[in-house]
Parts: structure tokens; sequence; C-alpha cells
């Protein structure tokens, strides 16, 4: 299935508290729970932005879990390859 990076614009996110990151996981696992399509894998939370990683069967599964959720993705992008320091050998 394919691999998804989402954007999502979100002031002061990097100074967000530790409770409002942990409300914003649940209300997303709450809906994830309702689409079992979608795998979140994980994300990583910038200053004024959130990017996430999720495997779905396309891209509109994930803007419905947006919408339901009431979070920004201000864009999908689709996977076409992975890459680590032992992509290029050693």
């Amino acid at each position: 299935m394919p691999r998804y990076v989402i954007e999502r614009d979100f002031p002061g996110a990097g100074s967000l508290p530790a409770e409002e990151i942990g409300a914003i996981s649940a209300k997303s696992n709450d809906v994830l729970s309702r689409m079992p399509e979608l795998q979140w894998d994980h994300s990583y939370v910038t200053d004024d932005k959130i990017f996430c990683v999720y495997v779905a069967p396309d891209a509109d599964s994930i803007r419905r879990h947006a919408e339901e959720g009431g979070f920004p993705a201000n864009a999908i992008r689709e996977v076409a390859h992975t890459i680590d320091p032992t992509t290029g050998g050693r």
C-alpha cells in the first residue's frame, strides 16, 4: 500500500505543551479507529508545521481523515522512494 507524507500548517506547533500534542494524537486515533484502511506511522513536529507519515490506499482517504478530525492537510505527497545512509553504499 502507498505511503504518504502530509504537510499540516500548524502555527506554534513546536511550542505546544505535551497535553495539547496528546490531545491532537488522541483525536487522530479516534478518527483512525473508524478508518481501518489508514495507518499512521509517525509525525514530526516543527515550529509551525506537523509532517505526518501515513500508509493509505489513496490521498482521498487521507483528506477524509483530515476533514473528520478537523486537521489541516495542506499538502499530501505520495512517497516514491525511501533513502537512508545505506542507499549510497559504503
